[in-house]
């Protein structure tokens, strides 16, 4: 008789605990996740690496089979999660990692919207592109002259840029490689009567394909420079060696190629394989690694 009150405390004990495991369960970020739709995989992923707060919100949506590969992306930013999937969800023909890279440079918004001062004092590392604008007297006071000999009449640029240029031009002659400046520092009046030239030509829309609004460009800033093989136009410069050997080699001077064939979506601007951008060298060196664009560089490392 005792022997069959034991069993049958053992027994309740055993119905209570599994009662209150089951509730717990029930209760579990992986049962809830389970319920929406995630997989055990996802689950363990979606566990590892977000915090509550953003579980949350998956808690509160419908399942989406990109939450675990954007999670996984190299660039991922936590923080950046609902506007990853806000700006998917609304743009499906992007992969996974064009959504990373759009929403980690700021791009997921519409260019020349939500537009920011930019940040002077970041110096060699001063972002200017659809987003960030600068004033129309602004200015570098280090802007020199750049010789006959390494440009076309009247190019100027900062002087630490046209020092590293000649660096750069100098090696390249010892290939058998002319490299020359097209064009080099811009200021705001120059940019605008470019922009508007353009856009009374191709239209507002082609326009903003190509060329910068004045306060936009790049060129404002003393530290970007469009490069030609010399004797040849600058629109064949993709076809020279000169383009060939500058794309894998520019950046041991400072520079990178600011717009890369298809990054559109992030830069906003056609590729232009000659228009290069000074950084100084570890940046150049890291951009070039990492092969990512230089806004996406300064949303991840700078800002």
């Amino acid at each position: 008789m005792k022997f069959r009150k034991i069993l049958y405390l053992l027994i309740m004990i055993g119905f209570i605990y599994g009662g209150y495991r089951y509730i717990n369960y029930k209760n579990s970020t992986t049962y809830k996740l389970k319920d929406v739709g995630y997989s055990n995989e996802e689950i363990k992923i979606i566990d590892e690496k977000l915090d509550n707060s953003k579980v949350d919100h998956l808690l509160q949506s419908e399942y989406n089979n990109k939450v675990a590969q954007m999670i996984n992306a190299k660039y991922f930013i936590e923080d950046k999660l609902e506007a990853y999937l806000n700006y998917q969800k609304e743009n499906s023909e992007h992969s996974t990692d064009d959504v990373i890279s759009i929403v980690n440079a700021g791009a997921d918004k519409d260019f020349y919207t939500d537009v920011k001062k930019a940040d002077t004092s970041k110096g060699y590392l001063i972002l200017v592109n659809k987003f960030y604008e600068l004033d129309k007297n602004f200015t570098f006071d280090d802007i020199v002259p750049i010789s006959l000999q390494h440009a076309y009449s009247g190019r100027s640029i900062r002087k630490e840029v046209l020092d590293k240029f000649i660096d750069m031009w100098q090696d390249a002659q010892k290939l058998d490689l002319s490299l020359i400046v097209s064009s080099g520092y811009r200021d705001y009046n120059l940019q605008e009567s470019l922009y508007t030239d353009y856009s009374n030509i191709y239209g507002q829309e082609e326009a903003d394909t190509f060329s910068a609004r004045p306060g936009y460009s790049e060129h404002q800033t003393g530290l970007a420079l469009d490069i030609a093989a010399y004797g040849s136009s600058i629109d064949d410069f993709e076809k020279t060696k000169e383009y060939e050997w500058l794309k894998d080699n520019a950046h041991h001077y400072g520079f990178i190629l600011r717009y890369p064939i298809n990054k559109t979506h992030i830069t906003g601007y056609d590729f232009e394989p000659w228009h290069y951008r000074y950084v100084g060298k570890e940046v150049a060196k890291e951009i070039y690694e990492l092969d990512i664009t230089f806004d996406e560089y300064y949303e991840l490392f700078i800002k």
